[in-house]
């Protein structure tokens, strides 16, 4: 059986069991899986044994192939390696092992020597009355936890053995080839290398479909040929394109600000799931700490202020000193603010589920000193994004700047409004949290990952953006309609008429900065649409450009007082938030983070799970959406029609059902997310063993230990 047809099999009986525990929750009208009871000791059991025994076969499946590939390398001669890997020699690789053979100056082998890379270091059974019984299950249990360890100790032994064959094999191999390329001092082959590097170098005069050349393959046009058997079924994509190298010291900070913002994301989300599970089990568990009303702010507010608001703070320190053409002011304010935003989050989530809140702000329940520090984070990361604008070596700034550095500057006014205590009570404190809520969304969150695309979606596209004009109008159309649309979730309140009116015209007026942005969005897709096929950066930033468009529409839509009537308070406005946090905010910060992060370690994500985190996280926050919005829908015309409240409580069940499936697929999302970001950022990278031998070879040539190369 294959690798990928046992990974099915073990995920479909996965569902299927955790579908037969939804189903026979609802029938008991109790939590089947409940943390105190026989059922769910037994559902952790088979879940641990399943990930160990799935852990075990993969490892078999992975020993397999090394013994295939170590027969293999023993049956092939040593020669025919060596020869395939000079085939495989890129531009830059040539140039220096030319260089080497035709005894260029010392002065540009050091250089060499420096720019090769350092890689060559581098069961569902019935439960019995027999088996209720406390000491069979302690039994039981002692013997399962040794035998657990022990195959995971042989896991982790196996992978070492593993990683240190492959280790061996890279250096023995580029010894290999060094040695080859030492000894290979005939005239005639390297006549066939200059001419290989001739064709590696050769650039198209976009003429020759004219019929003015022959056709032949001498151009370079084809390279890094792979004869290899991959799956069919998945389509390959480009690997990033070459940017400027970064600072190591800055890259680290970056790293450790998604780094970060990956595990709030991972634990945020988590406890949304759980929070989701209660729709349908109500009372899977009786601790006042995992109680819905102290879980729910805590999944919001580490979303909102660990996920997407770290996240936006690592791709800032690239994005800033990147179009300002100079290094970031002060490093050392960059790791103030992580430390800072970090305990603002680790302390408000203590303070949560201990029952220690703001009372009535709904997504401000950090009390206001949790949130004193996270506003000095973005103090000093304001301070330290203008020092850096202000040594820009160009002259203008560019729209990214703008929409970033104002974003920072409206957050800090939105975090002392909201959270300072002084001055709220009664009519007031309303008129303050619709302003709190909305300028988030919109004034930080938004604003901020507007000017991320104005940076990233131009140069995956290699294109510059339609129009700055459409830019600089859709920025400052956003700031005069945005800041007065608060209080449009209180149509029908006792806050003043006319400010409820304009609440309603701000929210229409927000039709000119969506449609503008939208459309220079689009239209720098233009002529471009091809390369959505071949990029994996491309389809999250066009999953967020559509939401974009259609959540802001939507937003505009419910601040009418008819909609008002049917939609508010119901799980239309949850819907949309997702919609907006989610599949805006959320989907352009993958986009940024698989394009930024492959720039800082040199290490791609491996397509296949970035093709599965897409694909999962989307139909996942459709089927959240789309039935929650229908229910919803329903539910508001059940109160106008005089309904009894209950009635409409029965009703969305089956919408709360596809929402909790529909979190658990965006869940499950995450863990590969979390998982591309280890591999991007963490995994070793496989050794360039041609890049190793040309170093041995020319470290070699210093050294005066290589054959004289031919004059």
């Amino acid at each position: 059986m294959k690798p990928h047809w046992l990974k099915r099999i073990v995920l479909t009986a996965a569902v299927l069991m955790v579908s037969i525990y939804y189903v026979q929750a609802q029938s008991k009208g109790s939590a089947f899986f409940a943390m105190n009871s026989i059922a769910g000791l037994w559902t952790f059991c088979l879940l641990l044994m399943g990930v160990i025994l799935l852990s075990a076969l993969s490892m078999k499946y992975r020993l397999k192939n090394l013994i295939r590939s170590l027969r293999a390398r023993h049956q092939k001669p040593q020669l025919e390696n060596v020869a395939a890997y000079i085939r495989q020699l890129n531009s830059h690789q040539l140039t220096a092992l030319l260089r080497i053979k035709q005894h260029t100056k010392v002065k540009m082998l050091i250089w060499v020597a420096l720019g090769c890379s350092l890689s060559a270091k581098a069961l569902d059974a019935k439960p019995t009355r027999l088996m209720n019984q406390t000491g069979i299950l302690i039994t039981i249990i002692l013997i399962l936890i040794p035998v657990l360890v022990g195959i995971a100790l042989m896991i982790f032994k196996l992978r070492r053995v593993i990683g240190n064959y492959h280790r061996k094999v890279y250096q023995e191999e580029s010894g290999l080839l060094a040695t080859y390329l030492d000894e290979m001092n005939d005239a005639e082959m390297l006549n066939e290398l200059l001419q290989r590097k001739a064709a590696l170098d050769y650039s198209l005069n976009h003429d020759e479909l004219a019929g003015t050349v022959a056709a032949e393959d001498n151009k370079g046009l084809l390279n890094e040929i792979s004869n290899e058997n991959n799956v069919n079924f998945i389509t390959r994509k480009k690997a990033s394109s070459s940017r400027p190298p970064v600072d190591p010291a800055l890259g680290k900070l970056i790293l450790w600000f998604l780094g970060t913002a990956t595990f709030w994301l991972l634990f945020g989300t988590t406890v949304g799931e759980y929070v989701g599970i209660k729709f349908v089990s109500p009372d899977v568990d009786h601790l006042s700490w995992l109680s819905f009303g102290r879980l729910r702010p805590v999944h919001t507010n580490a979303v909102f202020w660990g996920w997407a608001s770290l996240a936006m703070l690592g791709l800032g320190h690239y994005i800033v000193p990147r179009v300002s053409n100079t290094s970031i002011a002060s490093l050392k304010r960059g790791w103030y603010t992580l430390i800072l935003v970090n305990a603002a989050v680790v302390l408000g989530t203590i303070c949560l589920m201990a029952g220690i809140n703001n009372a009535g702000g709904e997504y401000r329940e950090y009390i206001w000193p949790v949130m004193a520090l996270f506003a000095t984070g973005l103090c000093i990361t304001l301070a330290n994004f203008i020092q850096t604008i202000a040594r820009r070596t160009s002259k203008e700034i560019y729209i990214s700047n703008w929409y970033i550095v104002s974003a920072v500057i409206f957050a800090i006014v939105i975090v002392l409004v909201a959270y300072s205590p002084f001055w709220q009570d009664g009519l007031g404190e309303t008129i303050v949290q619709g302003y709190y809520m909305h300028q988030g969304v919109g004034m930080w969150f938004m604003l901020f990952m507007l000017g991320v695309t104005y940076y990233f979606l131009p140069q995956q596209l290699n294109r510059p953006i339609y129009s700055y004009s459409l830019g600089i109008l859709a920025f400052w159309s956003q700031i005069v309609f945005y800041t007065v649309i608060g209080t449009h979730h209180f149509v029908f309140s006792s806050i003043p008429w006319w400010l409820q009116t304009v609440a309603i015209v701000g929210s229409v007026g927000m039709l000119i900065p969506v449609t503008s942005g939208t459309t220079n969005f689009f239209m720098t897709f233009r002529n471009g649409w091809h390369k959505l096929a071949g990029s994996y950066t491309l389809p999250f930033f066009l999953v967020g450009l559509v939401f974009y468009f259609t959540g802001s529409m939507q937003g505009t839509a419910e601040a009418f007082r008819y909609t008002n009537l049917i939609w508010h308070f119901t799980d239309f406005t949850v819907a949309h938030s997702h919609i907006t946090m989610y599949g805006i905010i959320t989907f352009l910060l993958w986009a940024a983070i698989y394009t930024v992060v492959p720039v800082l370690t040199g290490k791609e994500p491996p397509q296949i799970t970035v093709g599965i985190h897409f694909w999962v996280a989307l139909m996942g926050l459709l089927f959240y959406t789309i039935p929650l919005m229908y229910g919803a829908t329903y539910r508001g015309i059940m109160w106008q029609s005089g309904k009894p409240f209950i009635d409409s409580v029965v009703f969305m069940a089956p919408y709360w059902l596809w929402r909790a499936i529909g979190g658990s697929l965006m869940w499950a999302s995450h863990i590969v997310f979390a998982y591309n970001m280890y591999k991007m950022s963490l995994a070793t990278a496989a050794p360039d063993i041609k890049e190793a031998a040309l170093k041995k070879l020319s470290e070699q040539y210093l050294k005066g230990s290589v054959s004289s190369p031919i004059q």
